[in-house]
């Protein structure tokens, strides 16, 4: 009688183990699995809910054993379907190649369910990974390889009062083939609104109401497709101020209550534990959706969050400890649910947030300048050594308010300097700047070629040592770098007028060659070697035009 009710209770355990494993079935969709690129796998569950994207009703994790024996936990997404019959995605770049063994985990209101363990194989590839901060002067790739970010805002597509031809299938493809390398976009109620039900300003998109909005999705997924086929890496601003803003946007944000939302004022938005908890489930989205792509280089939570705290005369509308407190929250959180450790950040227009440049989990700091360009060179180390952290001008610009074109030779200008500026400076992003339309309208793409040759130039002579040294050039505005065995100089002249003026650089080199380099033509020029046993490195008279630049490479030929 005993050894009956044991196979009896042994059978009910196993049926009941069954019937929880149908709740998940699952399929690997790739029948290869390579290093950084995309593995899918299509889940069925048999599970019911109220909200698919409420991670409080229900939640879904690939749980995986890398093949060093690292956990990955990894969030699955909702893809389409009703309760009790939902079909659910999970997207996964592996970082490492070997065989990882996984199983899903379901977390419902029913409990939680466990799959049975299964294995896949992952093949090495070439690709460099995904992007970590290194130093304050690079960022770096899985495998080692440095980089530095240069590229402009394109933070979003045309509007529709705006010409149709500026969308990211024109303007990304311009600014790869210049040698480009990255980009900043938005999130907003007319770009990739994902929260967004109610759009505005665009033909591009459609009021829904669904949880997310359907053409947000697929146009970022097109997006995360097009720059993987480009190479270009991007920022992602996941928030615009702007609905926080009690005299602008905040009658149509999707967090007031009027709209359905949690939150009654924007210190509530930033305060209210229901209100993160909605924010935790886009975050959580966007991870299990997009998290996979290597190209989001970061993520960044507030685009210029001090105009939603600050009025006009800057009296503090929103108290500052608790735009702090969210983004310490929200960054850690993020942190704990992205299993490839992208980078993040937020950022400020021109005035800071107390505390919030010593959030622990931000990767480096940022904000923005306009009308003093010439500024940019002096911000980064009070910031550097203030917190220890990359710093980054995501945007400037010759003026803020409008890109009128009558401005365009002066615009010009101030983008070409700009991005030098940010060369020379200790920084991992070089700024970028703002009226992505004029410029393209401008024809200012092929400017990046330069900066990009002179960067690769740097980083392969220093292998990411930089050592900023004084330069003398008279008149002339110059900025120096020592990488390796080669100094550069880049040198401006800003001035309405043809200037001359020896170059000095105080270091003693016995033998040495120079090559100038023309930013607006791309051309290297071999110019006379020296020998000045003992003494500074002078190079007798350089001659520019008004507003001209040029960039001397001395290399030290004893090593």
């Amino acid at each position: 009688m005993s050894l009956r009710k044991n196979i009896y209770t042994l059978l009910l355990v196993l049926f009941a183990i069954t019937a929880q494993a149908r709740q998940i079935d699952y399929h690997l969709l790739n029948k290869r699995v390579i290093q950084y690129k995309k593995a899918e796998w299509d889940i069925n569950l048999s599970t019911a809910f109220t909200t698919p994207y409420d991670q409080q009703d229900i939640s879904l994790d690939l749980e995986m054993i890398s093949p060093s024996g690292k956990p990955v936990i990894l969030p699955c997404y909702f893809e389409e379907g009703e309760s009790e019959k939902s079909i659910w995605k999970a997207r996964f770049a592996a970082q490492e190649n070997g065989e990882y063994s996984y199983h899903f985990v379901l977390k419902s209101k029913a409990g939680e369910v466990k799959s049975a363990e299964e294995h896949f194989n992952v093949e090495a590839s070439a690709k460099p990974g995904f992007l970590h901060k290194n130093t304050t002067w690079t960022f770096r790739f899985d495998n080692g390889k440095l980089f530095r970010g240069i590229g402009e805002n394109v933070a979003w597509e045309s509007r529709k009062f705006e010409d149709d031809k500026w969308t990211y299938d024109h303007l990304l493809p311009t600014l790869a083939k210049n040698g480009a390398n990255f980009f900043r976009t938005w999130m907003c109620y007319w770009n990739l609104p994902l929260e967004w039900k109610k759009v505005s300003s665009t033909k591009r998109y459609s009021n829904t109401d669904q949880y997310f909005n359907p053409g947000a999705i697929k146009r970022m997924d097109e997006l995360v497709n097009m720059t993987d086929s480009l190479g270009l890496y991007f920022m992602l601003t996941l928030d615009w101020h702007g609905h926080l803003m009690e005299n602008g946007g905040w009658k149509n944000s999707p967090y007031n209550v009027i709209n359905g939302g949690p939150a009654k004022t924007s210190t509530e938005f930033f305060s209210s534990q229901k209100a993160k908890e909605k924010y935790k489930n886009k975050l959580r989205y966007i991870i299990a959706r997009w998290g996979y792509s290597t190209n989001i280089a970061a993520f960044e939570f507030f685009n210029e969050v001090d105009n939603a705290a600050f009025n006009k005369e800057d009296s503090i509308l929103i108290p500052h400890q608790y735009i702090t407190q969210w983004h310490d929250d929200m960054s850690r959180y993020l942190k704990d649910i992205d299993p490839y450790h992208h980078l993040v950040t937020t950022s400020i227009s021109h005035r800071d947030i107390q505390g919030l440049n010593s959030v622990a989990y931000f990767d480096f700091n940022q904000k923005h300048i306009y009308k003093h360009t010439e500024k940019i060179p002096a911000i980064y180390p009070p910031y550097i050594k203030g917190y220890g952290k990359p710093y980054v001008v995501g945007e400037f610009g010759y003026r803020w308010e409008d890109a009128d074109p009558k401005y365009a030779k002066e615009a010009d200008f101030d983008f070409k300097r700009g991005l030098w500026y940010g060369l020379f400076s200790e920084t991992p992003l070089l700024p970028m700047s703002w009226w992505w339309e004029l410029f393209d309208d401008e024809k200012m793409a092929y400017y990046f070629k330069g900066v990009r040759s002179i960067s690769d130039a740097m980083l392969k002579a220093g292998n990411g040592g930089f050592k900023q040294i004084a330069v003398s050039a008279g008149k002339i505005e110059a900025y120096s770098m020592h990488c390796g065995n080669q100094y550069f100089i880049y040198l401006l002249n800003n001035t309405d007028r043809t200037t001359d003026a020896p170059v000095n650089l105080p270091v003693m080199l016995n033998k040495f060659s120079v090559q100038s380099f023309s930013p607006e033509t791309g051309e290297y020029k071999t110019e006379a070697a020296g020998r000045l046993p003992g003494k500074d490195v002078t190079l007798s008279q350089v001659n520019l035009h008004p507003k001209e630049a040029r960039v001397l490479i001395i290399s030290d030929e004893r090593r």
